[in-house]
């Protein structure tokens, strides 16, 4: 009896969700000409913005903080295309929970020093 509640306990701790929020076509959080002739597709990023949990949230977690990291993985990046943004929660008592994004970084060559970026 005593391994099974033991057994039970870890599982519940160990256990988690995700659940996709948003498919988006063009996602950004910055300010950038929509008229440029310049633009490429970057690399496939992902970024995320957590809060710990340690049996109540210490903190806000947020979806534009999250998409900033992403687009700013690349300086010349001014957007994501294709963009999935996931809600997860890897808590019970102790753990994380927070917003996950992830696509492809949208680069601006016209923009200073990025001429030769891709």
């Amino acid at each position: 009896m005593k391994k099974v509640v033991i057994l039970a306990l870890g599982a519940l701790l160990l256990s988690g969700c995700s659940a996709r929020v948003a498919d988006m076509t063009v996602a950004s959080t910055k300010n950038y000409n929509l008229n440029s002739n310049q633009f490429v597709k970057g690399a496939r990023v992902t970024a995320e913005d957590s809060a710990a949990v340690v049996i109540f949230p210490l903190g806000i977690p947020n979806v534009k903080t999250a998409m900033d990291r992403a687009i700013e993985k690349n300086r010349c990046a001014v957007a994501l295309s294709d963009v999935v943004v996931t809600q997860f929660t890897y808590a019970f008592l102790v753990g994380k929970f927070g917003y996950s994004i992830e696509g492809t970084q949208v680069i601006d060559r016209s923009q200073p020093g990025c001429e030769n970026a891709s």
